[in-house]
């Protein structure tokens, strides 16, 4: 195991089949895992379906106050975060350049910029002084090539990553350990869109081309805290088939 012992993880936006999957991943590999929603009984279920041990919490991650609130819950139980993997999503669309509407725009910030804002502002002290900290978002294949029906959601997705690069530059140039080596990271994890059991029992006939199972989502969150953290760094991780 990275570091030498069970990391401690918060997963963020966990109640959807991606947090329950990586949920459940990180717990398997022996990791302390806190699942993170803004509605205590999905959560509560997201945690029971991931399997024993994995700790339900409750936040409004757009509330920089909530998110502190969140970070001093989990310092009392554990002490420092070691890895925040952040899968709050959302999507709207329009039929081009002239009715995005501020409504639109508004959710698509508060839930794809403003969350990511929030939750690394608060955990980036962990993540940097943590011998393998590690921050991961999920954007979307689309942030490369703009449509004018989604031209709200990519805007954010790339705001979203922007920022996050931002942290990754920032973990580049923290003091590292006595080795020297570079210790936390922040990575991008690129997909065109994620499928998981239910949608494929919704849909039997469709083959979902170049969708990304959550379990394979799963797997590279939890390949994080075993690679090395200066070539994760920074980097845009295709995992669409």
């Amino acid at each position: 195991m990275s570091a030498g012992r069970p990391l401690n993880v918060v997963v963020t936006g966990g109640s959807g089949p991606s947090g329950i999957a990586t949920a459940r991943a990180l717990r398997e590999a022996g990791h302390t895992v806190f699942t993170v929603g803004s509605d205590a009984p999905r959560i509560a279920a997201a945690a029971a379906e991931a399997g024993d041990g994995v700790v339900p919490l409750t936040c409004d991650l757009a509330s920089l106050a909530d998110v502190r609130a969140l970070h001093a819950t989990i310092a009392g139980r554990v002490g420092r975060v070691d890895g925040v993997i952040h899968l709050v999503g959302g999507w709207r669309g329009a039929s081009g350049i002239t009715d995005q509407t501020d409504e639109d725009w508004d959710f698509l910030e508060r839930g794809a910029i403003t969350t990511v804002r929030n939750v690394t502002r608060v955990f980036y002290d962990d993540l940097a002084a943590s011998d393998a900290g590690r921050f991961a978002m999920v954007t979307s294949t689309a942030v490369a090539t703009p449509t004018a029906a989604g031209a709200s959601y990519v805007a954010a997705k790339a705001a979203a990553e922007a920022w996050t690069l931002a942290v990754a530059e920032g973990f580049s140039t923290e003091p590292h350990s006595g080795s020297g080596e570079q210790h936390s990271a922040a990575v991008i994890f690129v997909v065109k869109g994620l499928m998981d059991p239910g949608m494929r029992a919704k849909s039997p006939g469709r083959s979902f081309p170049g969708y990304t199972d959550v379990a394979d989502l799963a797997a590279a969150a939890v390949g994080l805290f075993t690679a090395s953290a200066a070539e994760l760094n920074g980097q845009r991780l295709l995992l669409s088939r």
